[in-house]
């Protein structure tokens, strides 16, 4: 199968998808139409279950293994969420004005900014950014850790960036 071949597809379950992403068995989606945070079926597409956002203007999600995370833009928040209730165990402020998309390297958070135009590391449990760096791009948006590097997307170049965290 070549590169970049879908392999399946199904409609988002509300009108304004943003953050994305997987827990080993599902996907979870956050939608700024619905203001909702959905568990969904990766092979059906059907909504397992979904609960109200904690935040005005939902974008990114991250998955620890046990916990959601979430960013808005809008209150400029991170919060920590109980993905069974919805219900916020925790939440900091933002390093940044703009926090569209979250990653997990597996101890701590990532999070990039289309205004500053950094991505930054974060520690999960006080919120301190730990370091931060500029992105290789103009528009930074999406982030995904492989469990080595960071993968970082950008919709100004309509790149996909491999980018070294050493």
């Amino acid at each position: 199968m070549a590169a970049g071949t879908v392999i399946r597809s199904f409609a988002s379950p509300g009108g304004q998808p943003r953050g994305l992403t997987w827990a080993g068995r599902t996907l979870w989606n956050c939608d700024t139409d619905t203001d909702l945070i959905y568990q969904i079926n990766p092979v059906t597409g059907t909504v397992i279950r979904s609960f109200a956002v904690p935040s005005v203007d939902p974008r990114g999600l991250a998955w620890d293994g046990r916990t959601l995370w979430h960013s808005d833009i809008g209150t400029n928040l991170i919060y920590q969420i109980n993905p069974v209730t919805g219900t916020v165990i925790r939440s900091f402020a933002s390093p940044s004005t703009f926090p569209v998309s979250l990653a997990w390297d597996g101890r701590t958070l990532w999070n990039c900014d289309d205004i500053t135009d950094l991505i930054y590391q974060i520690d999960p449990v006080t919120g301190t950014v730990i370091r931060s760096f500029a992105s290789p791009s103009i528009n930074p948006f999406g982030l995904a850790w492989d469990g080595r590097t960071l993968w970082h997307c950008d919709f100004g170049t309509d790149l996909i960036y491999q980018l070294s965290v050493n």
